[in-house]
């Protein structure tokens, strides 16, 4: 099978639905998925699906693969990725397969694995498409069982019981059409809240907006709702429920990594000392806020499977990347769980009898740039961040380089280079207390690069 070089990313797979990703290659990769599996082959794996219009077709051909390669499915329907992870972990399931392309357009697909409680990821990937490419094995002796579930009720109950709120609490949530919209509204109104809802109801066409939190205009609608009903915040969440945003009660965006900022905080207050991740795009208000409340800040690489493993490894309680992935190890599993910490943000929220933005009003007000992307083929991108870090050693600078080249002028004044996992890009990104040194340290970078890129 000819298998595009793009659709195996380094954390999941994505692709065009029909083209790039039709009901052959689903089949196929339900075969390979399955000779990766090292459970017991009636340890069920659990499959659902997001939204998409393709999901179905995906999925059956999916289940159809695992169980011709003698694997027991358990078949969760639609569902937001994190229920899925919730099943694997609560119940000692052999993994799960999630078909879907998370905050990417309708028009895409894709898959998400775990095997046993590990993400697959980077080489594990590059493994199972050279074993999608070959030809599929003859039938297994013995064809692996069918079985169809609903969890979310255990779920809502698991999620209820760990999250009760002081007070009663007004929120928006806009699911963008995805499938958390199935899930929050009744999780937080059995938290005892009051749920305004907005585009809740499942549709693949995602007709309303991209479901994508990480991006402002995607919030415009949440943030409106907020203000108009009084509530006191906004929830959003992604194509498949495993990334969060959130709006305060004025409709102000709270960027991912102050919403970490804010958890953190609540979190060291029980548990002093404790290491809390972030990533490289992350700000410096982030890392100092949370030394000064008595914890651990541990910078490391941009991605969900690293992070994860990083938690593991480090023993850290709690991790959030830009993206909007927040990972609970304190009280849960360590996994991107956008209803979860939403429920946790309110019970924070509960608890201090105050307006969600008063929570971040000591923060210093940086300026800060988006992602820039530029685009830059393989393996050019590579050798540009490299390229980078030695220039600028021998400037005499000292860059943080667990993930590309983080440059600081000083402890408030930061850009970063390094390259995209996902796509043929350079990401960029800067942050200065004012507008001059902003300026200062995008020109220092940019300037260097530009020339390289012509």
């Amino acid at each position: 099978m000819d298998i595009p070089a793009h659709v195996f990313r380094e954390y999941d797979i994505r692709g065009l639905a029909g083209s790039e990703l039709d009901e052959d290659f689903a089949y196929r990769l339900g075969m390979a998925f399955a000779a990766l599996l090292d459970t017991p082959p009636d340890t069920p794996l659990v499959v659902g699906r997001d939204v998409r219009l393709s999901g179905p077709r995906l999925q059956r051909a999916a289940m159809r693969g695992l169980r011709d390669a003698g694997r027991d499915v358990c078949d969760i329907g639609i569902a937001p990725s994190p229920l899925a992870y919730y099943c694997v972990f609560q119940y000692r399931l052999a993994g799960c397969l999630h078909v879907t392309a998370s905050h990417n357009p309708a028009a895409y697909n894709g898959f998400k694995m775990m095997r046993g409680r590990d993400s697959l990821h980077g080489a594990e990937l590059t493994r199972l498409r050279a074993l999608v490419a070959q030809a599929p094995a003859s039938t297994h002796r013995r064809r692996g069982r069918y079985t169809q579930r609903d969890f979310s009720d255990a779920y809502i109950a698991h999620l209820a019981a760990d999250c009760t709120l002081d007070r009663p609490l007004r929120v928006a949530i806009d699911a963008g059409n995805g499938p958390s919209g199935l899930i929050a509204a009744r999780l937080y109104r059995r938290l005892g809240c009051q749920v305004v809802e907005l585009y809740c109801e499942p549709d693949g066409r995602f007709p309303h907006h991209h479901p994508d939190p990480s991006v402002a205009e995607n919030l415009r609608d949440l943030a409106a709702c907020v203000r108009r009903e009084r509530c006191d915040l906004g929830i959003a969440f992604d194509g498949d429920g495993d990334r969060i945003g959130v709006v305060d009660e004025t409709g102000t965006v709270i960027s991912p990594d102050m919403l970490l900022l804010v958890l953190a905080r609540d979190l060291l207050r029980t548990h002093p000392g404790a290491t809390i991740i972030s990533e490289v795009k992350s700000s410096a208000q982030l890392y100092r806020g949370i030394r000064e409340a008595g914890g651990k800040p541990l910078m490391w690489r941009t991605g969900h499977s690293p992070i994860k493993a990083k938690m593991r490894e480090s023993g850290a309680l709690l991790a959030g990347e830009m993206s909007g992935h927040i990972f609970f190890a304190d009280r849960y599993f360590g996994v991107d769980d956008a209803v979860y910490a939403g429920a946790r943000l309110m019970q924070v929220l509960a608890a201090q009898h105050a307006p969600l933005s008063s929570l971040l009003a000591d923060i210093p007000r940086m300026c800060a740039t988006p992602e820039i992307r530029l685009p830059c083929p393989e393996p050019l991108k590579f050798e540009l961040v490299e390229q980078a870090i030695t220039h600028f050693r021998a400037q005499g600078y000292a860059p943080i380089t667990i993930d590309g080249m983080r440059l600081h002028l000083d402890e408030d004044c930061w850009g970063l280079l390094r390259a995209s996992n996902t796509q043929d890009a350079l990401v960029l990104r800067f942050e200065a207390p004012n507008p001059t040194r902003l300026a200062e340290v995008r020109r220092l970078i940019e300037d260097w690069l530009r020339p390289r890129l012509a």
